[in-house]
């Protein structure tokens, strides 16, 4: 039956969520150099999504693979208006980046030359720059509709040339048509004229009012070889930066004697990224499978042909035919691309100060002990990642290494960071001779050759490693260290529950929570469910949350819970913090909430399908905060007539996290904890620096501050709160 409710489309809400990056861009409260870096944020994200999204949208609108979702015809209407929304970011994006961030640079004189007037005291530099560190790295490929189509690289920078053969002196001049016919070519924009170097549109261009006939060119940028940025000699007070490909571009004639080049446009394919696996089948062929597919990642289908919208349209006409571009793939794009990596912009001006982020402090009360053990033992504990240190959860493993007491450990593992402690710790805990026993989920994206070497690593150091279930991910973010006396006797294990995955590198840019905890109702779930990851048992969950097992269920309780107190006349609240709310089942129980008067904040960083504004949802409010940490944790309150409780995990309310993957909820029991996690929730709300509704028509609304009110920036007020009950 069709539901009476209506819902945002997915990934235009995630379009949403990436403007909002952009936004970031826009603040000047933020050193210049956090400006740039969400807009390379953006960039990358924006690059991703085309690689998985828009080209799963792709393959069923072309009929190559069939969709539950969708049609052949409303997959083909979304890429289109995909595609038309971001078109309208890039030219924000591009305003945001000529008007307001090249100017803040060269106040503070850092000059970043864009395609235009080179003053003349670096022309010699850039000549000999380009014949000595780049022009032995340039290999220039014809391009021809009538031949072999050049294979363009994943995410590769390309310059696309073209030329056309000199005028040869003859009969005063005049070109013949033996001329026209020897020659082909591409573009260089140069003119030296005393006053600089002119690269792009604005410079001198051949007269091609005749017959000769024009070649075209791709170059790959030889970003291996050379950086994209290079840093040119300093004069006076002001520091000079030039982008790789300008430098190229104001050197093109030397590439091509014996031919004008007219002009030159940066091009660039993105390809379906997306592994198609058999997902049903086992471990050894799945293992198999993901070793032969991984490395056919860079060569899949195009979904994205992104070039300079200064490209005059018969150059572009002449690509798209030559590389057989189908047209709803094009996307207009900036003369620069591939703007993910001013990341790496240098900053010469060392008097520009960077970001003063939060510092992840120790716990004072861990300092004063001897043990991790000892502390949990008699008292849960709640970490706040990146706000407190990483070093708490490795010193915890370390502990149970050198435990004689330990019997096992048992971990789960989603995204591994490279030379990883928490690895390294395992490793040497079945040196140790313990008996160590890690998940390694092998399905997540991107992270699949570096999960497999690591799980094959820690199998050879004799680790017991469980691959991936078929037709399943497990997302679920645990650990449990298992005891004995060395008598026999019980003495306490110890679990721990977090949001975010064990990895030391995001645990200091994302923002998660983790719990350590005896207590035996979760210690025992948690071992059932570690038994349920090996295939052992079905299992029983008396106090921990896990999808496809209890999880729904308990869901709809609590909602109903606050659905019959507002009924009664009483107070139904609920607070919901996640990444994204996307499951339209659970979207419509919020929906019958908010009929019924329970009122509902929801904290939803990304994706968000759930409208409000309606006269379903008038009870509900979106919130979306953006800052200097990526808000990761997911927290989820119900009011209970003054008696509340606090859930926290790993799963999103996306169908995928809630149907098809192993995800793990567990309450916080501990008065204290759950206290600390409501005044988190509670800071975000009252955020009015980086916070913003979410409207009815997707647009970001930044949160105005009230007169007399102080400035809440939920990231940094939440570290100070931290800090001062840190005792």
């Amino acid at each position: 039956m069709e539901s009476k409710y209506n819902y945002f489309k997915r990934d235009i809400s995630w379009l949403s969520f990436n403007y909002r990056v952009l936004l970031e861009a826009l603040d000047e409260r933020l050193p210049l150099y956090e400006r740039i870096n969400f807009i390379s944020i953006y960039s990358s994200n924006l690059e991703e999504f085309y690689k998985i999204r828009v080209a799963d949208h792709k393959a069923v609108a072309s009929g190559a693979t069939e969709s539950d979702e969708e049609t052949v015809q409303s997959a083909r209407e979304l890429v289109e208006e995909i595609n038309k929304e971001v078109t309208r970011q890039l030219d924000d994006r591009v305003r945001i980046y000529e008007q307001k961030i090249l100017p803040a640079l060269r106040k503070n004189h850092i000059i970043f030359y864009q395609d235009n007037h080179v003053e003349p005291f670096h022309q010699q530099f850039i000549k000999d720059f380009f014949r000595e560190e780049i022009f032995p790295y340039l290999q220039p490929v014809p391009v021809s509709k009538d031949k072999i189509v050049s294979f363009l690289r994943d995410n590769r920078l390309y310059l696309a040339i073209r030329v056309y053969p000199k005028k040869e002196e003859k009969n005063k001049g005049e070109e013949t048509k033996e001329n026209i016919e020897k020659y082909t070519g591409e573009c260089i924009n140069e003119r030296n004229d005393g006053e600089g170097i002119k690269v792009g549109m604005e410079a001198a261009r051949p007269n091609v009012t005749d017959l000769r006939q024009p070649l075209y060119f791709v170059m790959k940028q030889p970003y291996a070889k050379v950086p994209r940025f290079i840093e040119l000699p300093s004069r006076e007070k002001n520091h000079y930066l030039m982008f790789t490909e300008d430098i190229i571009k104001a050197n093109l004639n030397l590439i091509f004697p014996g031919y004008d080049v007219d002009s030159s446009y940066c091009i660039k394919i993105s390809r379906d990224a997306d592994i198609l696996i058999d997902d049903t089948a086992s471990s050894a062929d799945l293992v198999a499978q993901l070793k032969k597919k991984v490395k056919k990642r860079k060569i899949g289908d195009v979904c994205r042909f992104v070039y300079d919208r200064a490209m005059p349209s018969e150059f572009l006409d002449f690509l798209v035919d030559a590389f057989r571009i189908q047209r709803d793939e094009l996307v207009p794009g900036d003369k620069h691309l591939n703007l993910e990596d001013l990341r790496h912009l240098p900053n010469p001006n060392k008097s520009l100060h960077s970001l003063e982020k939060p510092k992840p402090m120790k716990l004072t009360v861990l300092d004063e002990k001897e043990s991790i053990f000892n502390y949990v033992a008699k008292k849960d504990l709640l970490l706040y990642y990146p706000y407190h240190s990483f070093e708490h959860f490795i010193h915890f493993l370390y502990e149970a290494v050198h435990n004689p007491e330990t019997r096992e450990i048992m971990v789960t593992q989603y995204r591994v960071a490279e030379n990883s402690a928490v690895i390294n710790t395992l490793i040497a805990a079945a040196q140790n001779g313990k008996k160590v026993t890690v998940f390694v989920e092998l399905k997540a994206r991107f992270d699949e050759e570096n999960n497999l070497a690591t799980a094959e690593m820690m199998q050879a150091a004799g680790i017991k490693i469980i691959y991936s279930i078929p037709g399943l991910k497990v997302h679920a973010k645990v650990a449990l260290i298992r005891r004995r006396g060395l008598n026999g006797e019980k003495i306490p294990s110890y679990a721990y529950i977090s949001t975010g995955n064990f990895n030391e590198k995001t645990a200091t840019l994302y923002a998660d929570c983790g719990l350590f905890t005896c207590r035996k109702e979760i210690v025992a779930d948690l071992y059932n469910l570690f038994r349920t990851l090996q295939g052992k048992e079905d299992p029983k969950f008396t106090t921990l949350l896990v999808a496809r097992f209890n999880l729904i269920p308990e869901l709809n309780r609590l909602i109903d819970r606050e659905i019959s107190l507002a009924d009664e006349g009483k107070q139904g609240r609920i607070i919901l913090k996640m990444n994204a709310l996307q499951d339209p089942t659970m979207i419509d129980r919020l929906y019958e909430a908010s009929e019924h008067g329970v009122q509902i904040d929801l904290i939803v960083r990304g994706i968000c399908c759930l409208i409000p504004g309606q006269s379903y949802s008038r009870n509900i409010r979106v919130t979306r905060i953006v800052d200097s940490f990526l808000e990761h944790a997911r927290i989820w309150y119900f009011g209970n007539d003054g008696t509340p409780k606090v859930f926290m995990g790993s799963p999103d309310w996306m169908r995928r996290n809630l149907y098809r993957r192993i995800e793990a909820i567990t309450p916080v029991l501990a008065s204290d904890l759950r206290d600390s996690l409501i005044e988190m929730l509670n800071i975000q709300l009252a955020d009015n620096q980086k916070a913003c509704w979410v409207d009815d028509k997707l647009q970001n609304i930044f949160k105005k501050r009230t007169p007399g009110t102080p400035a809440v920036r939920a990231q940094y007020t939440f570290y100070d709160w931290l800090n001062k009950t840190n005792n």
